[in-house]
Order: structure tokens, then C-alpha cells, then sequence
């Protein structure tokens, strides 16, 4: 008889601090937004939008490990904190004013955002012995459906009169080469890591176990 037994690394405590503060962090952010969106500076930046997308998107693991995995595998921590901070830091980036102060920010998070959610998928669908073609292949997969489902997404939220309908836009073609980018860096350094015999706590691994 084959039975499935999930392999139970140590999770380092400051991951898991990390994420549970970040998930607390952005909601009360987000709530902050709805209540005042000036405050925020998301009016005309569909707060509303963002205040259930965000939720949904952040605890998208969580929901997957207890439906799922959760008699088959640890927790996955790492992924699960890396898909947080993608909503956590454009709330955040709001918050305190970046994306109209700081002329780089936007392209910041667009590399950024897009690579984290490459590298999130890529811990939680590819074992650490993938050669590195398959790990860039994932990467592109992801990021550039990523990019693009964002842009459509800042089309939808920007077009109905928004403030930023006139220039939101011109740099398209730069946020999603920034995407790819993005998730292509992200690829290269975690093969990197993993030839390097690290980040083996950091997905759910199964461990097929023979028992007569």
C-alpha cells in the first residue's frame, strides 16, 4: 500500500510573523481605504475593487492548503506570504502617497508584484529538482497572465471618467515587459536556491512512503 505523507519542515518564525502581519496590515488598510478613499489616495482608484479582490487573492493559499492539502502537506508559508505582499505593498504604496511621489514606484511594483506571484506558483506547483527551463517556463506562464490580467483590470478601473484616464496607458507595454522581467528573475533565483540545497521548507512537499 502507497500512502502520502506530507514532509514536515521547519517553517522560520519570522515567515510566518511575516504573513500573518501582512494579512492583518492589509486589511485594516483596506478598510481604511473604503472609509477614506482621499485619506488613502485611492479615490477614483476603485477602493471598492480592491477591498474585495485583495482579500480574495491574499488568502487564495490558505483556502487551496485546507480544501486540499492539508492532510497531504505543511503549510506553505513562503508562497503564501509572497502572494500577500502583492496586494500588501500597492495598498500600502497608496497609503503613503508613492505612486504620484516617487516617479519609479509604479515600475517598482510592477516588477515586483508580478515576480513575487511567479515565484509563489512556482514554490507550490514545481519540486526543487526541476531543471531550470521548466522553472522559467512556469515563470513566464504566470507573470505574463499576470501582467495582463492586471492591465485589463487598470483599464476597467481607470476608463470611466477616472482621474488618471488620460496618461494611464502611455507606459503599457513597459509594465508588462516589467511583468516578465519580473517573473523571469524570479525563476533564475530560486532555481539558484534550490541548486543551493535552500528554500525546502518553503512549498508543500509529499513524500511517498511504502507500507505493507
Amino acid at each position: 500500500m502507497t500512502e502520502a505523507v506530507a514532509v514536515r519542515y521547519p517553517t522560520p518564525t519570522l515567515v510566518r510573523t511575516a504573513d500573518g502581519t501582512a494579512k492583518g496590515l492589509l486589511v485594516l488598510l483596506l478598510v481604511l481605504a473604503v472609509v477614506d478613499p482621499d485619506g488613502s489616495h485611492l479615490r477614483d482608484k476603485a477602493a471598492e475593487a480592491r477591498a474585495i479582490g485583495y482579500p480574495l487573492v491574499s488568502f487564495t493559499v490558505p483556502a487551496i492548503w485546507l480544501l486540499f492539502w492539508k492532510d497531504r502537506a505543511s503549510f506553505p508559508w513562503l508562497a503564501d506570504l509572497l502572494v500577500t505582499l502583492t496586494c500588501f505593498t500597492d495598498i500600502l504604496g497608496n497609503r503613503m502617497d508613492l505612486y504620484d511621489t516617487v516617479v519609479w514606484f509604479d515600475d517598482l511594483m510592477h516588477f515586483a508584484n508580478t515576480g513575487l506571484i511567479a515565484a509563489a506558483v512556482i514554490l507550490l506547483t514545481l519540486h526543487r529538482s526541476a531543471p531550470l527551463y521548466r522553472v522559467v517556463e512556469r515563470a513566464l506562464a504566470v507573470g505574463a497572465t499576470a501582467a495582463i490580467a492586471w492591465e485589463i483590470a487598470e483599464f476597467f478601473a481607470f476608463i470611466s471618467g477616472g482621474a488618471e484616464h488620460a496618461f494611464a496607458y502611455e507606459d503599457t507595454l513597459g509594465d508588462l515587459g516589467l511583468g516578465v522581467l519580473g517573473s523571469v528573475t524570479a525563476a533564475l533565483v530560486i532555481h539558484r536556491l534550490w541548486q543551493r540545497g535552500q528554500l525546502r521548507e518553503a512549498a508543500p512537499q509529499l513524500d511517498d512512503r511504502h507500507l505493507v
